[in-house]
């Protein structure tokens, strides 16, 4: 039998961010050494640019950071970015996760998952 359908399954959760768009290359650094195999940044605005441009204040650009990380990884992951999050003015942002429920193929599920006994050997 394939060893690749062995493999217990670990929950992956989808890891939202909005950060300060001179912060998420760093923001990115940080989730990615969590196992995070997948991430997209796009640029964002935050919540509060409708009130800050109806009283003629310009917002600092975001970065829309999306990541899929495994569930094990969720709760460090939230609290190290809490923890970032409060150094100061330029690390605000915000962040959340949520629940896969279905992944289709045992590769794909293991690149997400950033587990490696999902590759197949060449012979």
């Amino acid at each position: 039998m394939d060893e690749t359908r062995n493999i217990a399954p670990m929950k992956l959760e989808l890891l939202v961010a909005v950060v300060h768009n001179d912060k998420a290359a760093y923001f990115a650094s940080l989730i990615q050494s969590h196992k995070a195999n997948l991430q997209l940044t796009t640029p964002a605005k935050g919540t509060t640019h409708l009130i800050l441009n109806y009283l003629g204040f310009t917002d600092r650009p975001k970065s829309l950071i999306i990541s899929v990380i495994r569930a094990d990884q969720s709760g460090p992951l939230i609290s190290l970015l809490d923890e970032t999050f409060k150094k100061g003015k330029a690390y605000k942002g915000i962040a959340f996760t949520i629940p896969m429920t279905s992944i289709i193929g045992t590769l794909a599920y293991g690149f997400l998952s950033n587990d490696k006994r999902t590759v197949k050997e060449e012979a």
